[in-house]
């Protein structure tokens, strides 16, 4: 099987790192040449939980010398989903599955819409890992995959592919209701990303506060409120002790939203709470503190190139 790994960030060399453990043919596409140059040239370089190791992968920014792929699994941000696939068609067969392994809102959507809703897998996984630099990062949490399809239907290809994660040492399995798994996960980085970001504190602080508290579950609250009127069955009973219990177990977690604004890069807000602000919209929920969490993550956004010397004359 040739897998493709799109997208060179922290979960997507994780993932093509430990695949490369398996007897099976895996590429890294990168859309920057000397990136994946790079990569080819010292491999992925893993620390943290699983240890020091360096994994040799294949990368390249040119798909013609990559072929044509059984499986894709999409590790782009939320943002990029449409481009990234586009410019991963010609790769496409007529049998190629796709697996997102994407945060928020609306990725399978994108991906059906592209290329058949039939190809594409859903994907949540609670590997934690965090991009030290261009192929090295840290592995810093384990925890498991969820596949399924939004049909619940369970062909043979998910099933090998649940099998060659397993044996790599990445925990996998298969939801018939990836649908509840995905909101579900929404819920937590609902209350937790955006407020890390503007706060910059890491995961577990949030909880440590009693404003930031508050606010978590204000947020966490409103998007419950979502998910009850879209008849969506969470995987936990309680939404608002999952994500402080969520909170308190990545204590020291910098959550992905925050890596982007210390980096200066572009977020996933519009698939996180900004999915729960057009729902809210779309239902006539008022969701004003996801709205206000929106509202500030993109204010730090457009106001990365501002200094406080600038800011001082403004």
């Amino acid at each position: 099987m040739k897998i493709v790994i799109v997208g060179p960030g922290a979960m997507g060399c994780l993932f093509a790192a430990f695949l490369s453990l398996s007897k099976e043919e895996i590429w890294l596409l990168d859309k920057t040449k000397d990136r994946a140059e790079l990569i080819n040239q010292q491999g992925i370089i893993i620390e943290g939980i699983s240890e020091n190791w360096q994994a040799k992968v294949k990368a390249s920014a040119d798909k013609i010398k990559i072929g044509k792929a059984d499986l894709i699994i999409i590790c782009v941000k939320s943002f990029d989903t449409k481009e990234a696939l586009e410019n991963a068609k010609t790769l496409l067969k007529e049998n190629t599955t796709i697996l997102t392994l994407q945060n928020g809102l609306g990725n399978v959507e994108i991906l059906g819409e592209l290329a058949g809703q039939e190809r594409v897998i859903a994907g949540s996984t609670n590997e934690g890992a965090t991009l030290l630099a261009a192929g090295r990062i840290r592995h810093a949490g384990r925890g498991q995959t969820i596949i399924g399809r939004m049909d619940g239907k369970i062909p043979v290809e998910m099933r090998f592919l649940r099998e060659i994660f397993n044996k790599v040492g990445l925990e996998a399995r298969i939801s018939r209701d990836i649908k509840s798994l995905l909101w579900s996960k929404l819920i937590i980085n609902t209350g937790i990303n955006a407020l890390s970001a503007i706060t910059r504190l890491k995961n577990g602080k949030l909880i440590e506060f009693e404003w930031t508290r508050r606010i978590l579950r204000e947020v966490v609250t409103e998007a419950v409120k979502i998910a009850k009127r879209k008849r969506i069955k969470l995987i936990y009973d309680d939404p608002l002790a999952k994500v402080e219990a969520v909170s308190e177990a990545t204590a020291g977690n910098i959550s992905s939203m925050l890596q982007d604004v210390l980096r200066k890069k572009r977020t996933e807000i519009d698939f996180i709470n900004g999915a729960i602000v057009r729902l809210g919209q779309e239902l006539g929920i008022p969701v004003p503190n996801n709205s206000l969490l929106v509202d500030l993550v993109k204010t730090i956004e457009a106001s990365y190139s501002l200094t406080v010397a600038s800011m001082e004359s403004c």
